[in-house]
């Protein structure tokens, strides 16, 4: 058995790494992007090329990260700003019921373990989550955050980020 779950909808490039346990579908994952154990990528997900998604992250629907981005262990993304389990009918929601919210994480981020990031949020190039930070707004290009809510710490000289 390969304890791997993943949907023919899911589109991978060249040379992806995946370790075992984990779930993909409908999502397109670019090449040399390395994908760790108990890992879920939704529907309409993308991650970029030479990314490293560490293990017990979870990146919903609405969520693109850019080429390079290093997610840490245990990441969670949402992509709903108030969500409800039903709908003002008093059904459970369905599809139709809510609205994706998007997520950007620009090229060369680092996002650090335990971190949340919420929806509508743009993570800038080469920027540092630092861990367990609760990311509610964007973060500048080679901003460093940290706490909850994030706060900026600094910026990152542009020499230190390859740029």
């Amino acid at each position: 058995m390969s304890f791997l779950a993943i949907a023919e909808d899911v589109k991978l490039g060249e040379n992806v790494k995946l370790a075992k346990f984990i779930n993909l579908y409908g999502c397109t994952v670019g090449d040399n992007t390395k994908i760790g154990t108990f890992v879920e990528i939704q529907k309409n997900a993308l991650v970029g090329r030479n990314c490293k998604i560490s293990s017990h992250t979870f990146i919903c629907e609405g969520v693109t990260l850019e080429d390079e981005v290093f997610v840490g262990h245990g990441v969670v993304f949402i992509n709903d700003t108030y969500p409800r389990a039903t709908n003002p009918a008093g059904g459970l929601q369905t599809e139709a019921d809510w609205k994706v919210e998007p997520t950007l994480v620009k090229r060369g981020a680092s996002i650090g373990s335990g971190a949340v990031i919420l929806a509508n949020v743009t993570i800038g190039e080469n920027a540092i989550v630092g861990a367990g930070a609760v990311v509610t707004s964007d973060v500048p290009p080679r901003g460093v955050v940290a706490g909850n809510p994030a706060q900026i710490i600094r910026i990152l000289d542009e020499k230190k980020t390859g740029t």
